[in-house]
């Protein structure tokens, strides 16, 4: 018998059949209790970690003597920042250009890279993967000095491509790694009947497994931009051109353009421009990076 004959029946007992719908117990004062503690605690890390930003925020337009900004609220500082030697626009024109290369670079080669590790089977796969990773384990530093010497053979020292390069093969090991645990976490299946339909591997991949891996690529890309757009050391090693500083570079050596003096007003207003992307992007990506990370975990 259909819900739809019990509602016609003279003698149903609709309320005794059909399913109702219960409202959610009233909250308790033991419910409230236990979840209290965690409300305070993700308040006050909430506080901790908004009040830099908001303190240099507030910083970055209110008076200091000194600066571009000496009397009442404006935005001298960011005047200041502006017209600084070859101006914000270049600047940011640079971290743009290196950032952008970075996470184009990195996307390529860690999705190509991850697509190889999970799906194929060849010799030393596992040694090469580990190989990989143990890029991780070397310092950051102590690289870039015998890279400095190999970009200066290939005539890419002092370039903001070389800068580029760089940054994306510190990020090819974990780019790589997120990679294979996203591509391993979609079912063999899915490929496997593309490749019945005619697909062939890299086909299959392009239009079947790269939107199924969609979060991945995009944790992977977020990474690969916040750590080119903030990166200082590559471009203080490798550049010598001031108007082809990267944004953070030129905000460092803002600090002391007048006779050592530091400028903080107009190291603020820089600090204020060089966070705003990044916190755009993670606020409309954050949800692609949790589920990101979370592949990995969901496999099987």
């Amino acid at each position: 018998m259909t819900i739809a004959s019990v509602q016609n029946h003279p003698d149903a007992d609709v309320p005794a059949i059909l399913p109702t719908h219960r409202s959610a117990p009233p909250t308790t004062i033991a419910g409230l209790a236990l979840r209290t503690p965690f409300w305070v605690f993700s308040g006050a890390l909430a506080v901790i970690f908004l009040f830099p930003l908001v303190w240099t925020s507030v910083a970055s337009v209110s008076p200091h003597p000194g600066t571009g900004q000496v009397d009442g609220w404006g935005f001298g500082n960011y005047r200041t920042l502006a017209n600084y030697q070859a101006g914000i626009w270049q600047y940011l024109f640079n971290s743009v250009f290196v950032s952008g290369l970075c996470v184009v670079l990195t996307l390529l080669i860690s999705t190509l890279g991850g697509y190889a590790f999970a799906r194929f089977r060849f010799p030393g796969r596992n040694a090469l993967f580990m190989l990989t990773l143990a890029i991780l384990m070397v310092p950051y530093a102590t690289l870039l000095i015998p890279l400095y010497v190999l970009l200066n053979t290939l005539g890419l020292q002092n370039s903001l491509v070389g800068v580029a390069l760089v940054l994306t093969m510190f990020q090819l090991p974990f780019s790589t790694f997120m990679m294979r645990i996203s591509f391993e976490s979609i079912p063999r299946e899915l490929d496997e009947a593309a490749m019945v339909d005619g697909c062939s591997s890299f086909s299959a991949l392009w239009r079947v497994l790269l939107p199924a891996v969609r979060p991945g690529l995009i944790t992977v890309g977020l990474f690969a931009f916040l750590a080119a757009w903030n990166d200082f050391f590559a471009p203080l090693i490798l550049i010598n051109d001031s108007n082809k500083m990267t944004l953070p570079l030129a905000v460092s050596n803002l600090r002391g353009q007048v006779q050592g003096v530091v400028d903080y007003g107009a190291t603020e207003a820089g600090v204020v421009v060089l966070a705003l992307p990044c916190i755009v992007l993670f606020l409309l990506l954050q949800r692609h990076y949790v589920r990101g990370f979370m592949s990995g975990a969901l496999k099987g």
